[in-house]
């Protein structure tokens, strides 16, 4: 049955060939087709999961189809490299790089709304941004797959921990743990492809990939204020004279220090959406030029509420001089950034 398919294939390439050759026109199709394939691919995408988290079930359905894809057709191209099998082995390729960049394009605006610009985890963002370009321009991804042998890989366990970093939270887990649990997880999902052939067995391969888990939650804990807690994402935000009924009164972005003082104390206001049944501690951390002031443990967050988590704390010893700028940042119990809001204290 695989030498019918093999001969199938060849025959539908050879002609392609001579289609190819008496238009050559169509060339383009063969250098730009995947990559245009991958661009309404991914729309399409975005389309169906427009609504984002609320698709979760199908958003789990197609990682467990990238970790088959990713995984299962690694051992794959070892037998058809045996059998020659040119094709097929591109059909492989090309099925990975797909199910890659409608995976990461469904997380770009998740992990978009989790990003605080001008802050340290921007540049997760940047790395998910270019990891979504290289997947969609087929040139690009074919040339850097050969100057990087290991891409397609590092691809994969990149675009698994980003998705179980979003997916536990949604279970309920904590921040705190679903970091480092997807960090584990991604790399413990690549077993099979460390088991390369007879000759590793599986016990060596689940400790490789263990260990090389392990270290990477290691160094995840390390740089965490450098990854958005997605889905935490910070909706609302203001600093205000009091709050009443979970709303803002008179909210300001700049104030004289004159009025600020009449006020008597300075509140700040935030509303953070998370999924439901997620309940996560978070903290208003006050900052002023730069400096650190207090830290204020808030009331644990508890996800799925319309509009988000609503919550604020107030500061009354502002200085003998309050002018300046103030900020309050939104931290989870791990010290990861969701949000922060800005205020100008004029002289």
């Amino acid at each position: 049955m695989r030498e019918t398919a093999l001969t199938s294939l060849g025959s539908a390439r050879a002609a392609w060939i001579r289609l190819r050759t008496r238009y050559p026109r169509l060339r383009w199709i063969e250098r730009w087709g995947i990559s245009v394939a991958s661009i309404l691919s991914g729309l399409g995408t975005l389309f169906i999961f427009r609504r984002g988290l609320e698709y979760f079930p199908w958003f789990v359905g197609y990682l467990l189809l990238l970790w088959l894809a990713g995984v299962l057709f690694a051992q794959t191209r070892q037998a058809l490299a045996a059998r020659d099998g040119r094709v097929l082995w591109r059909v492989v390729d090309y099925t990975i790089q797909t199910l890659l960049h409608g995976l990461l394009l469904f997380l770009l605006p998740i992990y978009y709304a989790s990003t605080t610009l001008l802050s340290r985890n921007v540049w997760f963002l940047v790395l998910l941004v270019a990891a979504v370009i290289l997947t969609t321009v087929d040139p690009w991804y074919r040339a850097v797959r050969r100057w990087v042998r290991s891409l397609e890989l590092t691809l994969v366990a990149f675009s698994l921990f980003a998705s179980l970093n979003v997916a536990f939270p949604l279970i309920g887990l904590r921040s705190t743990w679903a970091l480092l649990l997807s960090g584990f997880g991604s790399l413990m999902a690549l077993t099979p492809v460390l088991r390369r052939g007879p000759e590793v067995p599986w016990r060596a391969a689940a400790l490789r990939a263990g260990l090389s888990g392990l270290i990477v939650a290691a160094c995840l804990w390390w740089v965490r204020d450098w990854i958005p807690p997605a889905p935490l994402s910070l909706v609302r935000g203001t600093f205000a004279e009091s709050v009443a009924r979970l709303e803002p009164i008179q909210p300001v972005r700049m104030i004289s220090s004159q009025e600020l003082r009449s006020w008597g104390r300075l509140t700040a206001f935030t509303s953070v959406a998370a999924p439901a049944g997620l309940q996560e501690p978070i903290s208003h951390v006050w900052e002023k030029d730069g400096r650190v002031v207090a830290r204020m443990p808030l009331a644990v967050l508890r996800g799925g509420r319309p509009g988000g988590f609503r919550s604020y704390s107030w500061k009354q010893d502002l200085g003998a001089d309050p002018a300046g700028v103030w900020r309050v940042e939104v931290r989870t119990v791990s010290d990861q950034l969701v949000g922060r809001i800005r205020l100008t204290v004029t002289p």
